[in-house]
């Protein structure tokens, strides 16, 4: 028997449930990844609260910037006091990611691991979940969505473009050869992300 460890038992039984529903594990991916962005909805927009205080301040981490640009030391000093000052946690962005990792490879296990899905079709070309997008449109799709999911969140406007371009390039190349499900997870995780940061934006 294989041993997913315990996140991955929670999600193939999951994704077990999903498709007894819907018969097909593409959509079954889907719904699971609609079903984790509301389990993390809290985290995320405290994450997205962080992001967004962080933004606010940027003119003023930039005159520190300015002002101890011969002295590293002084200038974290003085970050770390500003950050303190306005309550913010500069780690309070990484909290879904943090959460999201595990889901992620438990998710690439059962997908490389799971009978049940080898050669399991979604739609159109995508004739197995397990096997990477012999055209790879999902992983482009994944990239491009990427590219505005990081645009929406960048915090530092001085490494904005950087982080953004390299991001979406790294991501891109290592997600080619994933199994298509796996890309259509993130894919679909990217796509709700995008919409939860517009929703939060207008609830805030």
């Amino acid at each position: 028997m294989i041993n997913y460890g315990s996140i991955g038992k929670i999600i193939f039984s999951l994704l077990k449930w999903f498709y007894y529903i819907t018969r097909n594990y593409g959509v079954a991916i889907i719904l699971l990844s609609g079903l984790i962005k509301i389990v993390l909805f809290p985290l995320t927009r405290v994450s997205l609260k962080s992001m967004k205080k962080m933004q606010k301040i940027q003119p003023q981490i930039a005159m520190l910037r300015q002002r101890f640009k011969h002295d590293p030391q002084a200038l974290n000093r003085e970050t770390m006091e500003l950050y303190k000052r306005m309550k913010i946690n500069p780690m309070g962005g990484c909290l879904p990611m943090i959460f999201q990792l595990p889901i992620f490879f438990a998710l690439f296990t059962v997908l490389r691991d799971a009978i049940e899905l080898r050669h399991s079709p979604f739609i159109f070309w995508i004739r197995d979940l397990s096997s990477k997008d012999p055209y790879y449109v999902l992983p482009i799709l994944m990239g491009v969505t990427t590219f505005i999911q990081q645009k929406m969140t960048a915090t530092d406007q001085q490494q904005k473009p950087m982080m953004t371009y390299f991001m979406t390039i790294f991501l891109t190349v290592i997600f080619l050869n994933f199994p298509a499900g796996l890309v259509l997870y993130w894919l679909i995780t990217n796509i709700l992300s995008i919409g939860e940061q517009k929703l939060i934006a207008k609830i805030s």
